[in-house]
């Protein structure tokens, strides 16, 4: 028996109160991106009401792995003024959890984790992750090849920029400027080509979420975001069109040469996207069959990646975790692909699968954490 608060995650923030004894959590408000001072105090307010609610005293405060979020800061304060641990759970291994917590799976299983953003243990920012989860534990088998942020979290909200990382991750630089002045200006283009030359404030990123904004940015979707997922969505009505007038999601046939897999599981969508690159002025049929085209290869890579690790493990069951899994598109041939190979797919159903639900993940692997710790002692004591 454990009863957990977990903070939640920096956007779509909300907290969670698991107590294992209990039938069901119990949940705050989702309050908003904690760049939000008022989501901050709304988070506070709420984590004092959660503890107020639980039936004793909580045994630990989960939270996320960065140190910077304010719901890791609250949640150290938390658990000092308790006596009681702080446990900080990987974003991604939290997103897989959650989607374990709600279908009452244990595992082992094999994840897949996309998303924008999230820390990764060797501190860069992952996104496009495969993982071995088995309760507290976890292993990263697999991800996306990286791209850098050009600019840091500026790039996310300027698909071009992600477009010209793309294209120097492609041997491509030289076409950035001739591409993106005449829509963002020469000086723009001029300095963000150098910084991907010279590496300048260009950190790493293996988030799906990026790859979408670079695509969406090189077929000339989108060139700055005013909101979430601007870039994705239009990628994704793109490739719905070419796709309903096609056959369906699952109809388009591809080819995994297009995305080869390198050392320790890294998928390579630079082949698939090269070509794409040399496009002077595409048709709307081009831009939409190039949009369906990194959907299902995309899906199909991850996939073949996901099998082979299960296989591998000796595992029967996938877990579809993280915000883009919302696109329909990838979940729907995700999804099939893994049923055609036999393996049982677990996804978010009445949650979210983003980070409105990640608190969830976060107590469910710190619970497993204080189990495990238990078990250990109790081991120790009649040893």
């Amino acid at each position: 028996m454990a009863r957990i608060l977990a903070c939640g995650a920096f956007l779509k923030n909300s907290a969670c109160l698991l107590d294992t004894d209990a039938r069901a959590p119990l949940w705050s408000a989702v309050h908003g991106d904690l760049s939000d001072p008022a989501a901050c105090r709304a988070l506070e307010q709420s984590a004092q009401e959660l503890i107020a609610r639980a039936a004793g005293p909580i045994d630990a405060v989960a939270h996320d792995l960065h140190p910077d979020f304010f719901s890791t800061r609250l949640a150290l304060r938390l658990a000092g003024e308790r006596g009681i641990p702080a446990m900080a759970v990987q974003h991604h291994h939290a997103h897989a959890a959650a989607v374990l917590a709600e279908q009452g799976v244990d595992g082992p299983v094999i994840a897949l984790a996309l998303d924008g953003v999230g820390l990764g243990l060797d501190g860069t920012v992952w996104g496009g992750e495969l993982l071995w989860v088995h309760g507290a534990r976890y292993q990263r088998v697999g991800h996306l090849g990286p791209l850098a942020l050009p600019g840091g979290d500026v790039a996310a909200r300027e698909p071009w920029r992600m477009a010209a990382a793309l294209l120097h991750a492609s041997g491509q630089a030289q076409q950035i400027v001739a591409r993106f002045a005449p829509v963002v200006g020469e000086a723009a283009a001029r300095t963000v080509q150098a910084m991907l030359a010279r590496g300048l404030n260009c950190p790493q990123t293996t988030a799906a979420g990026r790859w979408f904004d670079a695509v969406a940015g090189l077929l000339g979707l989108s060139v700055r975001q005013d909101g979430e997922a601007q870039a994705a969505i239009a990628l994704e009505q793109a490739a719905a069109r070419y796709l309903q007038a096609h056959g369906g999601v699952l109809a388009l046939r591809t080819d995994l040469a297009d995305a080869p897999v390198g050392p320790a599981g890294r998928i390579d969508l630079r082949p698939l996207c090269a070509p794409w690159a040399q496009w002077q002025a595409p048709t709307p049929e081009q831009t939409d069959e190039a949009a369906a085209r990194f959907h299902c290869t995309l899906a199909d890579a991850l996939v073949a990646q996901a099998v082979h690790a299960a296989r591998l493990r000796g595992v029967r069951s996938v877990a579809l975790g993280g915000g883009c899994f919302v696109n329909r598109i990838l979940a729907v041939r995700t999804e099939a692909g893994l049923q055609a190979q036999g393996l049982r797919v677990l996804a978010a159903r009445a949650l979210s699968c983003g980070d409105a639900a990640l608190a969830l993940g976060q107590a469910w692997v710190a619970a497993r954490q204080l189990e495990a710790a238990e078990t250990g002692r109790e081991r120790a004591a009649c040893a």
